[in-house]
């Protein structure tokens, strides 16, 4: 998570404040009367009859296609028991978000090498999908019927005795007997039919009524385990696709580097020379009729060659700057910190320098922070702190600005952050109302032996 400094400081980011009235009842009292109580109750009791549903399903396809592998429908019809797996795994995902907030990624999708019908139950043969919606189906109907009767047992006793005082007086109006009977054999039978027993009967009830929603909410903690880790997508697919994304964060990140370093040669540099030109081709047609004309013109153009250089110097400096490649971040940050409209103290306590890529980024990143601390944090003074745990390279950025900065409306950073993202790096940023700020980086450490 990232946030910037400027418009966001100043504001009231206290957490909690713009919510409701805080409720009067605490949690365990709140329980059997929430919603989410409720839903997850729905979810367990669905979970029978569609767990039925599914190992049945799953059970016969399954065993149809084993008994005609020796066919050529065999093959055919274990796919299509697997795609009707995989279409069960998208109603229980559907199931899980509606009524346990649960928002599981689908799994991979099938990508056969050519269309037709062999190429499509190669593909579902082939995903690891397909197969665990399998396992999926298998393995939650026996749940599904422990958890279904573990819930309805601990609801249903817990109101029944919790309202016993209610309804005792049907015992001995219409049963013929003095009560809800506990024990009973030949010549012995307790009845709970005094007030005293009656008192303790509610009191029980009571705390099974309360203790219910918890009972119910750690059961369907293990149909969020199946759900996401059998319905979900694998680690490794998860990974391909935060892979493929933060190379497109890098490709247009390093597009967007060559179109500002297009437009500032453009802009600067070139305009520059392209006026010095035309300057020393007139003061070369001056030089024999005004030699102190062409003197002076020539003087101005080498004051233009000067502020050239510079820009060059500068553009170079914001591609790769010589002194991080020639001494490292100590130097490369004290330089930075230098700029700095704000006295910043600078502090690298590394035994070796990380891999050029890392140091590139670990310099920009310090780099535009300092830029965000002098613009807009109103600080007095600010530190710059670089060290390693183990195999992460931590940034840190602190300054005694003003502070509130809301991480969740952040835009300048956000190009920063997901470079950041894309080594594998996290950006975040502590900021609260009146001070300091502190910005710590992560990233991961990596070394280069040849340099």
């Amino acid at each position: 998570m990232t946030t910037e400094y400027g418009q966001a400081y100043g504001l009231d980011s206290v957490p909690g404040r713009a919510g409701g009235r805080r409720p009067r009842l605490p949690a365990g009292l709140r329980a059997p009367f929430e919603a989410r109580s409720r839903r997850e109750l729905g979810y367990v009791l669905l979970g029978l009859p569609v767990g039925t549903l599914l190992f049945s399903y799953a059970v016969t396809m399954v065993s149809l296609g084993a008994g005609l592998l020796v066919t050529f429908l065999g093959i055919p019809v274990l796919a299509a028991a697997l795609a009707g797996c995989r279409g069960f795994g998208a109603m229980e995902r559907a199931r899980a978000r509606g009524l346990l907030g649960l928002d599981v990624a689908d799994p991979e999708p099938l990508r056969p090498a050519k269309p037709g019908v062999p190429a499509w139950t190669g593909a579902v043969l082939r995903s690891g999908a397909s197969w665990r919606a399998l396992l999926y189906a298998l393995v939650q109907f026996p749940w599904a019927v422990f958890s279904f009767g573990v819930a309805v047992t601990v609801w249903t006793w817990g109101w029944a005795m919790l309202t016993y005082p209610l309804w005792f007086w049907v015992f001995p109006m219409y049963v013929g007997q003095d009560g809800l009977q506990v024990y009973g054999d030949g010549t012995h039978r307790i009845h709970l039919d005094n007030p005293f027993e009656i008192t303790v009967t509610a009191l029980v009830g009571l705390l099974f009524a309360l203790a219910a929603p918890w009972i119910v909410r750690a059961l369907t903690t293990v149909d969020r385990m199946l759900v996401h880790g059998l319905l979900g997508p694998s680690r490794l697919s998860a990974r391909v696709v935060e892979l493929e994304s933060d190379r497109g964060v890098v490709v247009d990140a390093a597009a967007a580097d060559l179109r500002r370093i297009e437009r500032d040669l453009h802009d600067g540099a070139q305009a520059r020379l392209v006026g010095l030109a035309m300057d020393l081709g007139l003061a070369k047609e001056k030089l024999k009729e005004d030699p102190r004309a062409a003197a002076r013109m020539v003087d101005e153009a080498h004051g233009e060659v000067k502020t050239a250089l510079q820009e060059l110097r500068d553009l170079a400096r914001g591609i790769h700057p010589a002194v991080l490649t020639d001494r490292g971040l100590d130097a490369a940050l004290s330089a930075v910190a230098s700029r700095c409209p704000v006295p910043v103290r600078v502090e690298v306590d590394l035994a070796e320098r990380p891999a050029p890529a890392i140091e590139g980024i670990a310099y920009f990143t310090v780099s535009e922070l300092l830029q965000n601390v002098g613009k807009h944090s109103r600080a007095a003074a600010a530190a710059v702190e670089v060290w390693r745990v183990e195999d992460r390279l931590l940034l840190q950025v602190v300054d005694d600005g003003v502070g509130g900065a809301d991480a969740s409306a952040g835009s300048g950073l956000a190009g920063l952050a997901e470079r950041l993202d894309a080594v594998d790096g996290i950006l975040v940023v502590d900021s609260p109302p009146g001070g300091p700020t502190r910005v710590t980086a992560e990233l991961p450490w990596r070394t280069d032996r040849v340099r």
